[in-house]
């Protein structure tokens, strides 16, 4: 019996050729599995989800923020603030894409009055917390091919591709101020909080490059000028609107499907 196994299972050996074999596990592998370490897609992507880190600086150049500068001992570098966003991206034509963005730049800054101590000759202080909260949708317009097609079954995608920017939307900010603080008219010290909230259109223009780093993976920088506006409200009535206009620089990393 063992003899006859062993004739059975060479007789099939010998009837699969190479070409064969090759043809059956072609026809076991699905294009996902053969597409894991290969250098292409099979179809051109069509949509971008990623998330950005970055670095924003305002700039700071409104009422509030000069009174906040002459009286405290807070700097306009100390509004510059991280960033955190993402980026929905779909593609309209090859060189083209429609992007709808959401982000918050926050900063927090330790200070304290610069012409006045208290009763114990110890400095007031305060802190003051500077958030923005932009929404944006706009366009991306790609000064290069992302990649090409190579027939109807491969997509191969560029090293790199340099892209301009611009769009509008809303951009939603928040101006607190919480510590001690000297009343000018009696010169008492007293603890309070005082904060604005608001929102107002937003419009920008920038300019950045994709990197490839695969066939689904990229790495994106970008830098963008933002120009924004609003009023100010509750405790900080009698200011002129708040400036939320400024740039911001950020790096990411985005997959396409």
């Amino acid at each position: 019996m063992r003899e006859w196994m062993i004739l059975k299972f060479e007789r099939l050996r010998r009837a699969i050729s190479a070409p064969t074999l090759v043809l059956i596990l072609g026809a076991l592998l699905t294009p996902e599995m053969a597409a894991q370490d290969a250098d292409f897609l099979f179809k051109r992507p069509t949509v971008t989800l990623g998330v950005r880190l970055g670095y924003a600086l305002p700039r700071a150049g409104s009422e509030i923020f000069d009174f906040t500068r002459t009286e405290l001992t807070v700097e306009k570098r100390d509004f510059n603030a991280l960033s955190l966003g993402g980026e929905f991206g779909v593609r309209v034509t090859d060189r083209l894409d429609l992007a709808v963005g959401l982000g918050i730049e926050t900063s927090k800054t330790r200070s304290e009055f610069r012409e006045f101590v208290d009763n114990n000759d110890l400095p007031i202080e305060q802190d003051t917390k500077f958030t923005r909260v932009p929404l944006t949708v706009g366009v991306k317009a790609y000064l290069l091919e992302r990649g090409r097609s190579i027939s109807r079954l491969a997509w191969v995608p560029n090293r790199w591709a340099p892209y301009v920017t611009g769009g509008a939307g809303f951009v939603w900010y928040t101006f607190e101020q919480t510590g001690d603080f000297v009343d000018f008219d009696t010169f008492e010290i007293f603890f309070d909080r005082f904060d604005s909230k608001g929102s107002s259109p937003l419009a920008y223009l920038g300019a950045g490059s994709d990197f490839s780093i695969g066939p689904k993976w990229l790495l994106n920088g970008e830098v963008r000028y933002s120009w924004a506006s609003a009023g100010m409200d509750r405790d900080f009535v009698g200011f002129d609107d708040i400036d939320l206009t400024g740039v911001k620089a950020t790096v990411g990393v985005s997959v396409r499907f």
